[in-house]
């Protein structure tokens, strides 16, 4: 080791040779204690135009945490080459220990530790530096956690009870241990009333599972009821996320609670009602659950006269725990006021910025009728001949006293509008008034789709509480491998319990008036499907619901509000960055006399954009001020920019640096000029140069007698090479595999062209090289 020059060493060296051995001789298991090179968020989405891509620059990613037992994370290790100072990591593992709520962080150059203690005992320095040799035991780093964490030695057993592990060997994510250890630890303590807070889309079921399962297991809890109020909530639980429990699990049917099973699954209705005769909850002892766990407790259940309060003060000995994606209601606090103070709270915002959730842009539209109101004239009649009130009607009438039928299809076509610029099979929520208002959309977008809806009767449907038809395309709905329906009208029975992975497109004609409504609806679009490219959805906002309930703090921004002109493209530019009727109350319009007018005219009078930038803030300017300002903080003036440009031995490198800073070039191409390359669009948007085509560029160097020092063979592939730029850029240029293609493809293998044309790799390269510096005549352009 002594001959070994750590300055030549590369970082994984330094923890292979160096840290890794340096902890295992301290006593950590390598198999169960240490884990390398851990990804914590796999870095936000940035959504560009209908394209998105990861930032890898923010994604988290320690270089080792240490556990005390699986899943119990105590520490975290940052490395670091050996050209940094020793403690040149530490500010990154404190990071890392922020968001893993660990007290014990390190930093190692494979010289010494430095380590940073949030529990110091009398007399010792939080920052400190020692030895490879001298790692803490784990025995230490875990009482060291135990303190952090206020754990009592007799609540050891029931902390350290492991975790699920299904055959796929999921794990589950960082804020998931830390919402399970919180909810276990906190039973440990005897704590009774439990508050998670977990945005939609974060895994709150899979979650509940691992904290039922520990519990159960550990005998601390025997029985277990976990009560929901949609029916396929309970249906998908049984089946997806609850399935370990195997035979001693059972839904709840017949309004009989059959006391052979330990988990049980039920939706409340089914085990209440109004009269005393369903509470069927009484017909067993109050001490009969040990826990009781109710999903999406901000639906009532902490009202004074809600049913699910009697439920849980008839079980009032049981540990009750309360999951959430609404950490307060608007009338009252309810769930905090029953359960308390979350013992972990997990935003929309902070889950968008981590990369588990996807990022949403606003799309703002206001129509005439809604905005000014509408007045009849003295003495109309509505369609069926009778004389109209004579009043003025406002966005809160539309849909639900009078129907304006031009304002539905001006609705429809918007939608369609949206849809046909963007992706006319991307799976879509519409949600109405009520049921007669769904069905009016449902005509209206048959309309408005046309074709489409010709050739796929099944385009879009229905999907309401009154309709059998309707209902039995929920599950193609919501299945990602169904291509139909594309579509769904509905009022109410789609806001939850309904897991639609692939929604990309939320509208809202509807009036919502609870912040809690508002987020279940959001929470329809939040989940990620790499598979199926849903990287984000959109928010298509007739009734002013986005502006009503913003919640910036838990939700954070949109990535974009947009509001166009009548003719303005639809698409947001670019931003900166009972048991068997149980789907929902959907109002289906009776008992409310409607007056419907077909003659009277609707037009849009504004669409706003505001999109959220890189640091967070909300921004309304367009994606081209944007990104001249993101290129010129990135290269201050053209000289800077053209020098770096020229320096690059890949330009794919400052293509990828602009990325990061949320810039596609293609989108840019879009706007000024698919003819123009990257080069040019670059020079034009942030500098005020002329742009010239890439044919422009490429004739300009044929034209020059830059290739008479390369032979005949040469200059037949540097001339090939250029036109391929002139068709289809500079990454094409700097990637080999361009050899394999046609005409490249006539003059020999790959390996032939760069070995025996030019003579080596290398050569091939620098001919590369200048060929690009021949096509951007950087020194004429300064």
């Amino acid at each position: 080791m002594d001959k070994i020059n750590k300055k030549e060493l590369s970082e994984i060296d330094i923890c292979d040779l160096f840290i890794t051995p340096a902890i295992k001789n301290s006593g950590w298991d390598q198999m169960r204690q240490i884990r390398r090179e851990v990804t914590l968020t796999p870095g936000p989405i940035i959504v560009r135009g209908n394209m998105s891509s990861r930032n890898k620059k923010k994604r988290k990613f320690a270089d080792y945490v240490l556990s005390w037992e699986p899943d119990v994370p105590v520490a975290v290790v940052e490395a670091k080459d050996n050209k940094h100072t020793v403690s040149h990591g530490m500010q990154q593992a404190l990071s890392y220990a922020g968001i893993l709520q660990v007290p014990s962080a390190f930093s190692s150059n494979g010289d010494a530790f430095a380590s940073h203690n949030n529990v110091p005992t009398a007399g010792e320095d939080i920052e400190t530096q020692f030895p490879l040799e001298q790692f803490p035991l784990p025995q230490t780093l875990w009482q060291r956690y135990k303190t952090y964490r206020g754990i009592e030695d007799t609540s050891e057993e029931l902390v350290l009870q492991p975790y699920h592990l299904d055959s796929s060997w999921k794990e589950p994510r960082y804020y998931q241990v830390e919402a399970i250890n919180r909810v276990i630890e906190a039973v440990a303590k005897g704590q009774k009333r439990l508050l998670l807070v977990m945005a939609t889309g974060t895994g709150k079921t899979y979650t509940t599972f691992q904290i039922i399962w520990r519990l159960w297991k550990a005998k601390a809890v025997k029985r277990a009821l976990f009560l929901v109020d949609r029916n396929i909530l309970a249906d998908q639980t049984l089946v997806n996320d609850f399935k370990p429990f195997g035979s001693v699990m059972a839904k709840v049917k017949n309004r009989k609670i059959d006391p052979a099973y330990e988990i049980h699954l039920a939706l409340y209705q089914a085990i209440t009602g109004p009269d005393e005769g369903d509470k069927i909850f009484k017909k067993v002892s109050p001490d009969f659950f040990d826990m009781i766990v109710i999903d999406e407790c901000h639906r009532g259940s902490a009202a004074e006269d809600s049913a699910w309060r009697e439920i849980l003060e008839y079980f009032s000995g049981a540990i009750q725990l309360g999951m959430t994606a609404t950490p307060k209601e608007t009338k009252y606090v309810s769930n905090i006021d029953y359960f308390g103070e979350p013992v972990y709270t997990y935003s929309l915002k902070q889950g968008i910025q981590d990369g588990f959730l996807a990022p949403y842009k606003v799309v703002r539209i206001d129509i005439d009728k809604d905005i000014y109101g509408w007045t009849p004239p003295p003495g109309m009649t509505d369609d069926l001949g009778q004389e109209i009130e004579g009043r003025t009607y406002n966005q809160k009438d539309m849909d639900r006293i009078l129907v304006l039928n031009q304002r539905t299809k001006l609705v429809a076509r918007r939608v369609m509008q949206f849809l046909n610029a963007t992706d006319p099979f991307a799976k879509t929520i519409i949600f109405c008034e009520d049921i007669d208002h769904a069905e009016r959309m449902r005509a209206a977008i048959v309309n408005a789709a046309g074709q489409l809806a010709i050739d796929n009767p099944k385009y879009v449907v229905r999907i309401t509480g009154d309709s059998v038809e309707g209902k039995a395309e929920l599950d193609n709905f919501i299945d990602p491998e169904s291509k139909f329906p594309v579509i769904a009208t509905t009022s109410d029975l789609l806001t939850t319990g309904v897991d639609a992975k692939t929604c990309k497109l939320i509208v809202l004609d509807k009036t919502i008036s609870s912040m809690t409504i508002f987020k279940q609806i959001i929470g329809r679009g939040t989940r990620i499907e790499e598979e199926y490219n849903k990287y984000f959805f959109t928010i298509m906002d007739f009734k002013k619901a986005t502006e009503l309930f913003r919640d910036p703090e838990f939700d954070g921004e949109p990535v974009i509000i947009f509001e166009p002109g009548d003719d303005d493209d639809p698409v947001p530019p670019d931003p900166e960055y009972p048991e068997d009727d149980d789907y929902g109350d959907d109002d289906d319009g009776e008992g409310v006399k409607k007056i419907f007018v077909s003659g009277v005219p609707a037009t849009i009078i504004a669409e706003r954009i505001a999109y959220c930038g890189p640091d967070g803030k909300l921004i309304t300017e367009s994606y081209r001020d944007f990104t001249r300002k993101q290129i010129k903080s990135e290269f201050t003036s053209l000289g800077e920019f053209l020098r770096r440009w020229n320096t690059a031995k890949k330009k794919q490198v400052i293509i990828e640096l602009l990325e990061e800073h949320g810039i596609v070039l293609d989108n840019l191409a879009e706007e000024i000029g698919k003819e123009f390359g990257d080069f040019d669009l670059i020079c034009h948007i942030a500098y005020d140069q002329p742009p010239l085509t890439r044919k422009e560029r490429s004739n300009n160097v044929k034209k020059r007698n830059y290739f008479t020092k390369y032979g005949e063979q040469a200059r037949a592939v540097l001339n090939a090479l250029l036109d391929k730029y002139a068709d289809e850029g500079i990454l094409t240029l700097e990637n080999a595999k361009v050899l394999k293609l046609k005409p490249f493809s006539d003059m020999g293998t790959p390996m032939e062209i760069i070995n025996q044309v030019f003579g080596g790799k290398t050569n091939y390269e620098n001919a590369i090289q200048e060929l690009e510096q021949e096509l951007f005549d950087l020194e004429q352009i300064a």
